[in-house]
């Protein structure tokens, strides 16, 4: 079944309250609020879910591993939803995330290399929310964005691909924003190489 069109069943915290002292008047409010927060982000998974599993088979290059980011990510965005700041970007919070996991526990565990490889240019598809020119500038991005090494391929999938702006990405990869263009730039003369021997089609 594609994580695509997983849904996902109403997800409550465990709450526990002292004895010793009695609950203050504002909690309540606080409670509904993160209830509410809860909902908000559960309703806001399902229409990201195929932006975070192309990211998560960017990172892995496996379908199976990008499943696995995403619900993961899932999970974690529901556990930790009283840590979104309403107003701001839910599709940059949840990329952080699934990249916090892509870093500290997927790739920890030394996922194999070189099974169900994936290649992205086959899989990876555009919602139509961008105009033409992005999209041809994005599949020609996607031909050669494996080739990168792994923070260098982040960086350019979420720039280039999501469109997300250097500051956003340095959020998402926790990295300083000089460091981010730093890998853009070596990103770009690396496409372009490829771009003057004929790479791009």
């Amino acid at each position: 079944m594609s994580v695509a069109h997983t849904t996902f069943p109403a997800y409550s915290r465990a709450r526990t309250e002292s004895p010793a002292r009695p609950a203050v008047p504002k909690q309540p409010i606080r409670a509904e609020a993160a209830i509410a927060s809860e909902a908000d982000i559960r309703s806001g998974l399902t229409e990201h879910l195929a932006r975070l599993w192309r990211y998560g088979l960017v990172l892995s290059h496996q379908r199976d591993v990008a499943d696995d980011l995403v619900q993961a990510t899932c999970v974690r965005a529901l556990e930790r939803a009283d840590q979104f700041i309403a107003g701001t970007r839910l599709d940059r919070w949840l990329f952080s995330i699934l990249h916090s996991i892509w870093l500290n526990e997927i790739r920890a565990r030394r996922v194999r290399q070189g099974q169900g490889f994936v290649d992205a240019d086959e899989t990876l598809s555009f919602d139509g929310a961008r105009d033409t020119e992005t999209h041809v500038m994005a599949n020609q991005v996607l031909k050669q964005v494996n080739a990168l090494p792994d923070a260098q391929r982040s960086a350019v999938f979420l720039a280039y691909v999501e469109g997300l702006s250097y500051r956003e990405v340095a959020s998402v990869m926790d990295v300083p924003i000089g460091t981010v263009m730093s890998r853009l730039a070596a990103a770009r003369a690396k496409l372009s190489e490829t771009v003057s021997a004929g790479g791009f089609e």
